[in-house]
């Protein structure tokens, strides 16, 4: 149902709903105590409450809406990566000197600022990852920095986007594979992939690995400032409590991951080639509120299907074209957190996907991983 009217600042405010967590984290460094939990714990429940009240919604911009229109859209994924970084640091300085907060306190701020940096952060800069201005790509960079996972822009990329729902995507989660062994094999495994694809980018430039051009340099570089930074700021406790924000972002955004295409494979055609990426090999969800919070990242069938749409464009596909999820992301990941719930709910829909699109197909052990050939 697309909205065909100019997209003004009114119709983009709900999704600035995000800036609300930073005068949130301030009160949490000024409080302590069980205020804490209001970050990871609070703010979850309560966009999942949201959610089931509010439901979800199949409106969306008419893909006319001129570029200028999305000005109010865009800015707040400008404003993000400045802002984080002010949260990041202002907490640094105001905690890890603080005589008011234990060891304890500290830690668990930090893991909330990481929550909020995972959940937001990371989504922003997923976003601007996939622009052409360069302004863009470097406030995702710093985003991504800021969580030592500057990786990630060349994994999603030249890896996820190119292969997703075959062997050779890390991130691609696998029928019946529990979250944490698919944690475990992402980490290094999307590390290696990403800089296997830079490094075969530059071969075909004629350049070797360690050439300047090869933004692994520039992710290095990025991300040993902001270590230092924090050293400088809080020393031996501040690079801690850094470290801990970031392991605790990338846990969230590996968590959204597994959710996203869980179980979902597209066709092997044979000679190492596979179907065209569809709507159907990601998992969809119109929820509203946290539709707003992620800025349509759970509109994921159509960014796999048109990765270039900004966010506020990204359309919504029906049951008989996507596979839906039965709640937004704040619930669901909880619910991935504890694998016989997670299979109990999700592995009767991935069969269901399985029959519905691919009845052809009977021996699904076939694709798992590593038994298909895989794309060159």
């Amino acid at each position: 149902m697309p909205i065909n009217s100019k997209a003004s600042l009114a119709k983009a405010l709900p999704f600035w709903i995000s800036l609300l967590f930073l005068p949130l984290v301030w009160w949490v460094c000024r409080t302590g105590g069980w205020a804490i939990l209001s970050l990871p714990a609070g703010a979850m429940a309560l966009f999942v409450l949201i959610d089931a009240v509010a439901g979800a919604t199949q409106e969306s911009l008419d893909l006319e809406t001129d570029g200028a229109d999305l000005f109010w859209y865009r800015l707040i994924t400008l404003i993000w990566a400045p802002a984080q970084f002010l949260m990041i640091f202002g907490a640094l300085a105001t905690v890890a000197p603080s005589n008011d907060l234990s060891i304890f306190e500290k830690w668990g701020v930090f893991v909330g600022i990481g929550f909020v940096a995972g959940a937001i952060g990371i989504v922003y800069a997923h976003e601007l990852m996939h622009q052409k201005p360069k302004v863009e790509r470097l406030m995702g960079d710093l985003l991504m920095c800021m969580v030592l996972y500057g990786h990630f822009r060349t994994e999603h990329l030249l890896v996820h986007h190119r292969y997703v729902g075959t062997p050779r995507d890390a991130v691609t989660a696998r029928y019946n594979e529990n979250f944490y062994r698919f944690f475990l094999r992402v980490l290094p495994g999307s590390l290696s992939s990403a800089f296997q694809a830079e490094r075969e980018k530059l071969a075909r430039a004629g350049l070797p690995w360690w050439s300047a051009r090869n933004p692994f340099w520039r992710y290095l570089g990025l991300q040993a400032g902001f270590l230092a930074l924090a050293a400088i700021v809080g020393g031996w406790l501040g690079l801690w409590l850094f470290a801990t924000q970031a392991f605790v972002a990338v846990f969230y955004l590996e968590l959204i991951n597994y959710v996203e295409h869980y179980g979902l494979t597209r066709k092997h055609l044979g000679d190492g080639k596979y179907e065209h990426v569809k709507p159907r090999h990601s998992w969809n969800s119109d929820y509203k509120v946290s539709n707003w919070l992620l800025i349509n990242l759970q509109r994921h069938s159509d960014h796999h299907y048109k990765p270039d749409r900004r966010f506020p464009l990204l359309q919504t596909y029906g049951p008989q074209d996507a596979p839906q999820l039965p709640s937004g992301y704040p619930f669901i990941a909880a619910l991935a957190l504890v694998p016989p719930i997670w299979r109990r709910k999700m592995n009767p829909k991935v069969r269901k996907w399985r029959a519905m699109y691919y009845p052809e197909i009977t021996d699904w052990a076939a694709y798992k991983s590593g038994s298909n050939p895989m794309p060159r």
